[in-house]
């Protein structure tokens, strides 16, 4: 779960099922009963036809605790932390930083810093689809020290500039989870 709207489709249907909520949270349900393993089967299909899986390893649920604090901090708070994204990560999962980025490597065959950048970029990429913020706001809201660097990124990750991206017919866009 990615937003809010997702929460909500998630409530909704284990409140279908008769399931008792104490926590719903991104990427995270926590339930007043333990849920046996039909319980779980049943769940599972149903959140399946909304395009949700449920996540056991433990490994996989860190990976996706990762994603979920990176998406929110990205898409909810404009990528604002007082601190770097390493300390952040660690005081959110209490864990070691480098275990964290070795864990997230393995898995993902991607960095931490790469998703976190590849995010920032699409956020960008709403903005510029908005059209309401000059590229100076835009990156002062996505916490780039300059547009130089924010224009650099951009570039690097998309292949366009952000004025050629903005004058693009077609938006080439991706969802949160494809990334």
């Amino acid at each position: 779960m990615v937003c809010s709207r997702c929460k909500m489709v998630v409530k909704s249907e284990l409140e279908k099922l008769g399931l008792q909520l104490l926590v719903i949270d991104l990427g995270e349900v926590e339930t007043v009963e333990p849920i046996t393993e039909q319980q779980k089967s049943v769940v599972a299909e149903r959140l399946k036809n909304f395009g949700f899986e449920l996540i056991d390893d433990k490994k996989i649920r860190v990976i996706d605790k990762i994603k979920t604090l990176i998406i929110d901090l990205v898409h909810y708070h404009n990528a604002q932390i007082s601190t770097n994204l390493s300390d952040y990560l660690s005081s959110q999962l209490v864990q070691d930083y480098s275990s964290l980025s070795n864990l997230f490597s393995e898995v993902e065959d991607s960095t931490i810093e790469k998703y976190f950048i590849n995010q920032k970029i699409e956020k960008v990429k709403e903005f510029l689809l908005y059209d309401e913020l000059t590229l100076s706001e835009i990156a002062f809201q996505m916490n780039y020290s300059s547009v130089a660097y924010l224009s650099n990124q951009f570039k690097k990750v998309t292949g366009f500039s952000p004025s050629h991206y903005k004058q693009l017919k077609v938006k080439k866009r991706r969802q949160i989870e494809d990334l």
